[in-house]
Parts: structure tokens; C-alpha cells; sequence
């Protein structure tokens, strides 16, 4: 026989029931507010305290680089022989070299020559980079091909035997460290941006586009140029201390900055010659360079994880 619990019907009445109505001013309401990929962008990496951390202290340097050496009382090519190896003071922050020269405000013009080509060094490989493979990816076949093997044999090429080519023709100097240094530095740019563009050529609104009869640069600057500008970017944040470095190790090794110019890597050269006895020498350019490597790597982080689109909220 049939159980009787189950057998018995429920009957709904309407004091069950309680009415909640229609709120018609906050149904309106903006619950998530609509902002764009580059203000998302900002926003996600402001909650990024070490990449804020950071840039900031990017700033610092640069401003420091800027206007320190017209402040701070002491020329950077100044001698005071009578305290030559002269460790930290109240008057010599950093102390003294072995020539008798304020390393603080060496620290700063030095840092002007390491920047400057860490900067001009990538906005080079970023304009030639993005150029060469916008159009090896845009056009592909036969073109990309050619293009490639082209790349190819530059990234075979080391950048020391270019170093010392550059040398022997321009001689020594930034102008020819720059050409040295961005000779094959864009290679690894064009062929990020050369993929990128490949994937996006096969996306449905270009597809789209180019059945509707759009010129060819209007694809390029409203659609791909867009959508790769955030792997150009943190691409471009991590050239930056590759260049710092490699002037660094050319400077050191004789290759790069002569004086009576001045470097980071030049001013570690002079002060490994004086490390044993006098390690303040070494110590300050030594950090001014670990130190800014760190801050343009971390940012460069800070920038890919909110470039990210699989991270936006």
C-alpha cells in the first residue's frame, strides 16, 4: 500500500508567499562601472605594490640623474687630491675615488650615460622591431619567409664581434655602443610582434575588414597595432636593463664609455681596481646598477600581469 505521507498534497496559499515588488531606481544602477582595457590596465597595476614601489624609485633615479649634479656643491670631474680614497662623509656622501673625485655626483652623470642608452637603445629596437615584424606577419608567405631567414642570421651573430667592429670604425663612444648594441637587440621584439600579428590576421573582425575593402594602414593602426601594444610594451620594459647591463659589462671591460665621460660600468671598472682596500668605490655604482636592473624588472612584471586579459575582473 501506498505510504499516506506521501500520498497527501501540499497546498500553496498566498499568506506563504511574501511580495518583495520591483525597486525600479536601483534595477537602473550601475553595479560593476564600465571602463576601458588601459584604465583596467592602471587599475591592476596600482594594486600592485611592487611594481608602484618601483616605478617609483625609477622616478627618483631619473630626477636625481636630471637635477642632482646641479645641485650637489661638488663637480663630478672636480679633484681634491688631498683626499683621494676618502670613504663617506657629511660633505662627500659617497666618498672619494682614487683621483680625488666626488663618486655621488659621478653616480648621477654616470647614471644620465647608463639610462640614456638603456632608453634610446630600446625606443631603436622598438620602432625597428615593430616595423619589421608588423610587415613579416601582416603580408606572411613567401615575404615572411625571406624576412626571417634574415633574423635568423643576425640573432647567429655575436654582439661582441659587432662591439668591436663598431669600434674599430666609429671608435669608441656611446654613438657607437648604440649602434653596436641595437644592431641585433630588435630581433627578439620582431619576432613577438611577427606572432602576435600572425594570430590576429586570422581574428574575424581583420577578416572582416578586409572583405569591406579597408586600406591597409587603417588595419594596421585601428586594429593590430592596438591589440599588440601591450606586448610591446612590457617587452620594451625588459630591454631596457638588457641595455643597462650590456653597457655596464662593455664599460668594465674597456669597450664602451671613455673618460673623462663616465658610467656606471666605467665607474665599477675603476672601483674594482680598488676593492680591496677601498670597496666604497665599487659598492655605490655596483648597486646604482643591480638596483635599477630590479626596479625595471619588476615593473616589467607589474605591467605583463595587468596587460594580462585573463586576469581582467
Amino acid at each position: 500500500m501506498p505510504n499516506q505521507k506521501d500520498s497527501q498534497k501540499v497546498v500553496l496559499t498566498e499568506e506563504m508567499f511574501h511580495r518583495v515588488g520591483v525597486d525600479e531606481h536601483s534595477s537602473e544602477n550601475v553595479v560593476r562601472p564600465n571602463i576601458s582595457y588601459w584604465q583596467d590596465a592602471w587599475r591592476r597595476l596600482k594594486q600592485n605594490k611592487v611594481a608602484i614601489v618601483s616605478m617609483s624609485f625609477l622616478i627618483f633615479v631619473a630626477l636625481m640623474c636630471i637635477f642632482a649634479p646641479h645641485i650637489y656643491p661638488h663637480a663630478f670631474d672636480e679633484q681634491i687630491i688631498e683626499h683621494t680614497n676618502q670613504g663617506p662623509t657629511a660633505s662627500h656622501i659617497f666618498g672619494l675615488d682614487d683621483l680625488g673625485r666626488d663618486i655621488f655626483a659621478r653616480v648621477w652623470v654616470g647614471g644620465r650615460v647608463s639610462l640614456a642608452i638603456g632608453v634610446i637603445g630600446a625606443a631603436i629596437s622598438l620602432a625597428v622591431g615593430v616595423l619589421y615584424g608588423g610587415i613579416s606577419g601582416y603580408f606572411g608567405g613567401a615575404i615572411d619567409n625571406v624576412m626571417m631567414r634574415i633574423v635568423e642570421i643576425l640573432v647567429g651573430i655575436p654582439y661582441m664581434i659587432v662591439v668591436i667592429l663598431m669600434s674599430i670604425i666609429l671608435g669608441k663612444g656611446m654613438g657607437s655602443l648604440l649602434v653596436a648594441l641595437c644592431f641585433t637587440s630588435w630581433t627578439g621584439l620582431a619576432r613577438l610582434v611577427r606572432g602576435q600579428v600572425i594570430n590576429l590576421m586570422e581574428s574575424e573582425y581583420i577578416l572582416a575588414a578586409k572583405a569591406l575593402g579597408t586600406p591597409t594602414y587603417k588595419i594596421i593602426f585601428r586594429h593590430l597595432l592596438p591589440n599588440t601594444l601591450s606586448i610591446i610594451i612590457v617587452e620594451t620594459t625588459f630591454s631596457i636593463p638588457s641595455f643597462i647591463f650590456a653597457e655596464s659589462f662593455l664599460s668594465f671591460i674597456g669597450m664602451g664609455i671613455q673618460p673623462p665621460n663616465t658610467s656606471w660600468g666605467a665607474m665599477a671598472a675603476l672601483g674594482q681596481q680598488q676593492m680591496s682596500n677601498y670597496p666604497h668605490e665599487l659598492l655605490f655604482p655596483a648597486l646604482a646598477i643591480s638596483l635599477t636592473m630590479l626596479a625595471f624588472n619588476l615593473l616589467g612584471d607589474g605591467l605583463r600581469d595587468a596587460f594580462d586579459p585573463k586576469l581582467r575582473q
